[in-house]
């Protein structure tokens, strides 16, 4: 007979006895355990595991407990919290540095922090922040070092401890705030202390906006730039995130007084310089911030992309204006008689003609629609302005054409910057797991004026490669569209090399790329083709099926997400060779290659699980803050459930990881795969296996209908007997 769900067997410490092997009840944990050692007070004592974690046994995690695990007795959270917060108030130096460095510890776990807050502790942290430099100031020059570890042990406490949300940062004061800012300076050289100093400041402005005008106040980014320029990528990472803390945050009125701000610290040619270009790989926290900060750069360009354009306002007229003007070097205008009005009238609709506006006789509004605007406007007189020669060719080459053939610059200006608008996502407030940003970005102070000039010529050349005409404009604008991003794929370091990958990927080119990927995905619609698919199916089915399940037994590294992102814990997850049992565990970090089962200590039997769920039906995703639950997340969650309140949560690292798990969970449940994936890795697999079997058959018609079944012989004389 079984034993009983609810009994585990788990190996016991305790301090001064040996480790005891012992088989516990998950209902009652402790109470066995405390009568084994004849320990009385059991509200003194607890169980936590005996890890690198210390996280205690609690009602809510006891039922976590798996067969194997290594268990610890020692005093309860309340009793421990108590002890650690007199030991932090002690006379001794030593004392007092072992005890921060124990509560440092300590307060990642969840029940333990409840505790100490209880007793006011995040108070009592704060209090010894603000007063901590006066009153140790006359011992840091002979215990400098000592002073060093006690305040990094002390912040790297409270972030810790506000991690877990129960304290709201709203209750912080200023001469907090004016501390915290101080040691951005002046414990420069203190790693561990810059960087918890960096982190409060980023969850304070991201978590509160009364706090965010205080710490704008005190921080300004003349302090900040300092540690972009040195070699710590790390502290570089923490840096960007509090610019991008105070840049997301920012009223929309002070958002672009800040964003002169950075220009004029010519933060972008520093971060080029001292990160991207720096000799070593960017890390994915990293390469997080770059792009957020690009996603906030570009949202600058919101504003102008969503004010339609007045016909009244005369400045903004005059842009139009000195379109004309400098596409045609027009004369000064003639004298203000009736007769020369209407001269000019006539002479503006002819050139306002010839640079391609809809509205010939008041261009104006053409400007009218949002997106994208005023922007476009402004994209057309940059270009016009700072490639002048250029503007001017496609100007004058498109009026000489014909009607039909001419590629009309004003029209295909505004599409355009629409296009490159929804391309770069502008508008769209950053993702909180994606971190494709474009070095190119970071080249030039006026990068999306730049992108559009080098669009917009791209335009015109494919639209004279094509010998388009009007009718076709859609056509040319999807090929462009089909270019740019090609080209962005590749990850250009620079806006020249993005020209030069544009020039590779001619019209010419993209016709041969899309040849090439028809051909590869050829469907061939004839009656036995498909009863031979259809024959094939499930062979192939079967073959991807055993491909997902190789990919679970190999493993996945996950990423728990929480609310510091650089700061996530990794656990791992892996299925049995057998295919009967789910192995998974907390990571100290990604792991270089595949994870041992015997590493990995807890597990779930197949036959338990009762569902896979995805997306918003996910229970972590429910518990999420509406600020948490954006798109690219709800993509990635799935969750396993079993038992009857059990589950196992995931966010996948990528989408073709998610994919994976998905099909592979529906696989060993016995339901559809009916991921993108499998469908996508369907066709493909198909293709080439009836391509591989048709291909005696090359050059040969094959008949829609099957040949007619001859007629009987008269005898069977023929037939080899085998007797």
């Amino acid at each position: 007979m079984p034993p009983p769900a609810d009994i585990v067997k788990v190996a016991i410490e305790w301090p001064g006895a040996f480790p005891k092997l012992m088989e516990i009840d998950q209902v009652s944990a402790c109470v066995p355990v405390l009568s084994w050692w004849s320990l009385a007070n059991h509200d003194q004592f607890a169980l936590q595991h005996a890890d690198s974690s210390n996280f205690y046994i609690t009602e809510k995690n006891r039922n976590e407990i798996k067969n194997g695990a290594i268990l610890r007795l020692t005093t309860s959270p309340a009793q421990n919290a108590q002890q650690l917060h007199e030991r932090i108030q002690s006379s001794s130096m030593d004392a007092k540095l072992e005890a921060l460095k124990d509560l440092a510890n300590y307060s990642r776990d969840v029940t333990f922090a409840q505790e100490f807050i209880n007793l006011d502790g995040i108070s009592l942290l704060t209090q010894m922040v603000e007063s901590g430099t006066e009153r140790y100031q006359k011992l840091q020059k002979i215990m400098k070092p000592c002073f060093g570890d006690m305040l990094s042990f002390t912040l790297t406490a409270f972030v810790e401890l506000m991690d877990h949300g129960i304290v709201s940062w709203d209750t912080f004061s200023v001469a907090f705030i004016k501390k915290i800012a101080s040691y951005v300076n002046k414990f420069a050289s203190d790693i561990s202390i810059l960087q918890r100093s960096l982190a409060i400041l980023e969850s304070m402005v991201l978590n509160s906006h009364d706090l965010y005008q205080k710490v704008a106040q005190e921080i300004t980014i003349g302090q900040l730039i300092p540690h972009l320029q040195g070699t710590d990528q790390e502290i570089q990472t923490y840096t960007i995130a509090v610019i991008n803390a105070l840049f997301l945050k920012a009223p929309d009125d002070k958002r672009q007084e800040m964003a002169n701000i950075l220009a004029q610290k010519q933060l972008r040619s520093i971060i080029l310089t001292h990160v991207i270009r720096a000799q070593r790989a960017i890390n994915n926290e990293m390469a997080h911030q770059l792009y957020v900060l690009q996603v906030l750069t570009f949202n600058l360009l919101e504003d102008r992309m969503m004010t339609k354009m007045d016909p009244q306002d005369q400045a903004q007229r005059d842009i139009i204006f000195e379109l004309r003007r400098i596409a045609f070097d027009a004369e000064s205008e003639p004298n203000n008689s009736s007769g020369s009005m209407e001269k000019r009238k006539s002479m503006y609709t002819r050139d306002y003609k010839k640079l391609g506006f809809i509205n010939h006789v008041n261009p104006a509004m053409d400007f009218t629609q949002t997106p994208p605007g005023m922007l476009a406007l402004d994209n057309m007189l940059y270009f016009a302005k700072h490639h002048q020669d250029a503007y001017i060719r496609i100007v004058l080459e498109n009026s000489s054409r014909e009607d039909k053939h001419e590629c009309p610059f004003g029209r295909s200006s505004i599409e355009l910057t629409k296009m490159l608008c929804e391309i770069l996502k502008v508008g769209e407030l950053p993702s909180e797991t994606c971190n494709d940003f474009h070095p190119m970005f970071f080249t030039h102070d006026r990068s999306f004026e730049e992108f559009f000039c080098i669009c917009i010529q791209l335009l015109n050349k494919t639209w004279k490669e094509m010998r388009a005409t009007s009718e076709d404009f859609n056509k040319v604008m999807q090929v462009v569209k089909e270019q740019i991003m090609r080209a962005l794929t590749t990850k250009p370091s620079s806006l020249d090399q993005f020209k030069s990958k544009l020039q590779n990927l001619s019209y010419t080119e993209i016709l041969k790329i899309r040849q090439s990927e028809r051909m590869n995905q050829e469907d061939f619609q004839s009656r036995p083709i498909l009863e031979l698919k259809e024959k094939i199916q499930p062979e192939i089915l079967e073959l991807i099926k055993q491909q997902r399940l190789n990919r679970l037994v190999e493993g996945t590294c996950f990423r728990k997400l929480n609310s510091r992102r650089r700061q996530d814990k990794f656990w791992y997850c892996r299925l049995s060779p057998n295919h009967k049992v789910l192995h998974y565990g907390d990571l100290e970090e990604s792991p270089q290659g595949e994870v041992p089962h015997d590493s990995l200590q807890d597990k779930l039997p197949v036959a338990d699980i009762k569902a896979v769920v995805t997306g918003k039906d996910c229970p972590h995703m429910k518990e999420k803050g509406a600020l948490k639950q954006n798109k690219e997340v709800l993509e990635l969650a799935f969750s396993i459930l079993y038992d009857s309140s059990g589950q196992l949560n995931f966010i996948a690292p990528d989408k073709h990881e998610y994919c994976v798990w998905t099909d592979g969970l529906n696989a060993l449940l016995g339901k559809d795969m009916l991921s993108d994936l499998t469908r996508n890795d369907l066709d493909t697999l198909l293709s080439m296996e009836i391509k591989l079997r048709l291909l005696d058959l090359e050059n040969i018609q094959i008949p829609d209908a099957p040949p007619p079944i001859p007629k009987e012989p008269s005898n069977y004389d023929f037939v080899y007997d085998c007797n």
